[in-house]
């Protein structure tokens, strides 16, 4: 049996965005849903504030079939998106000790999703913790994505200090992230940013930044124990003369025909440069790093913008134009 301290506990809907067929942003219709019921593992939250994030646009459009295979073969399993999350804990399973009502908490639910809504449930031992000291919700939110797929890369790549990074697409979530965590750890980096984002770039702490707009950074005479591009629009190929000769290329996308993964089960077998395509996972040690590194100034996410859940659909379009800068922030109220 569960416990639920909410006032409003009574009412067994809640506004949530929903999504009934794979498509384009416009099938996301924001709307009156079931609210969820905690387990008794399970706490329910009253979501506060949520992200739009490349995650949920892969899954909502399914472009890559192999989608499918996770989140359903001819529809969604999962009605309703969202990773990320920041928010309040309102509902308590039965079983569950580390938490109460009222901590303030944030976290990344994938691939149960859930985060689009006025309320959802998580597993009280999975990824979720209490929130930094100081942060907002609007600012808590967006801690998760971009960093941990980051954090995922660069401990594949076992970084070290010393190590030469170049970092591509730097002002994305992910990307952005990486500059950040690839300096606490104490690499050398170089990044790539529009003209507009330089400073910003460089104020995460990037040791050199190239304008993209106007040098191809595969062209650059410089060598990188690790390249990673951040936005997937580079390849092996192309970034193999930057790399050294017993470097790391990785990328947050397939590839070209799906060749990131294919390449990274071959390329180790030659003993020279290879690819790595880890396959993200986050727990809940993670998002206590993550947080221990916002309260300590060593990371903090980088926020485009900040909407209403009535303006998500607008918020999908902004995202898909792969020109935000960070992350797009969704206020639930």
């Amino acid at each position: 049996m569960s416990t639920t301290t909410d006032q409003t506990s009574e009412n067994p809907t809640m506004q949530a965005a929903v999504y009934h067929k794979y498509g384009p942003p416009e099938v996301v219709k924001v709307t009156s849903y079931p609210r969820p019921v905690p387990k008794p593992d399970e706490i329910l939250i009253r979501v506060h504030a949520s992200t739009v994030n490349r995650t949920d646009s892969g899954f909502r459009g399914a472009n890559y079939f192999i989608i499918r295979f996770f989140s359903g073969l001819f529809g969604p399993r999962q009605k309703v998106l969202g990773t990320e999350y920041a928010g309040v804990v309102v509902g308590l399973g039965e079983k569950v000790n580390d938490f109460k009502a009222g901590d303030r908490v944030f976290g990344f639910s994938d691939p149960q999703f859930g985060a689009h809504a006025q309320y959802m449930v998580v597993k009280a031992s999975g990824p979720v913790a209490h929130m930094p000291e100081g942060y907002s919700f609007e600012e808590a939110a967006p801690l998760t994505e971009g960093c941990h797929y980051a954090l995922c890369n660069l401990r594949a790549a076992k970084i070290k200090a010393g190590d030469q990074y170049l970092i591509n697409g730097a002002t994305g979530a992910i990307g952005s992230a990486a500059v950040q965590l690839a300096k606490y750890f104490g690499a050398e980096v170089t990044a790539t940013a529009n003209t507009k984002n330089m400073e910003l770039v460089k104020n995460l702490g990037a040791d050199a930044v190239i304008d993209h707009t106007r040098e191809d950074f595969t062209k650059i005479d410089r060598k990188f124990d690790v390249v990673f591009d951040a936005v997937g629009k580079s390849s092996f190929g192309k970034c193999k003369p930057l790399i050294k000769p017993k470097g790391i290329y990785m990328s947050t996308e397939l590839g070209k025909g799906s060749q990131n993964p294919f390449l990274a089960l071959i390329t180790p077998l030659f003993g020279g440069r290879k690819v790595l395509f880890p396959i993200p996972s986050i727990k809940k040690e993670d998002v206590v790093f993550i947080k221990k590194l916002a309260e300590e100034g060593q990371f903090r996410p980088v926020t485009d913008r900040i909407v209403d859940l009535d303006e998500i659909v607008e918020a999908y379009r902004y995202v898909e134009t792969a020109q935000k800068t960070g992350n797009v922030v969704i206020r639930i109220t």
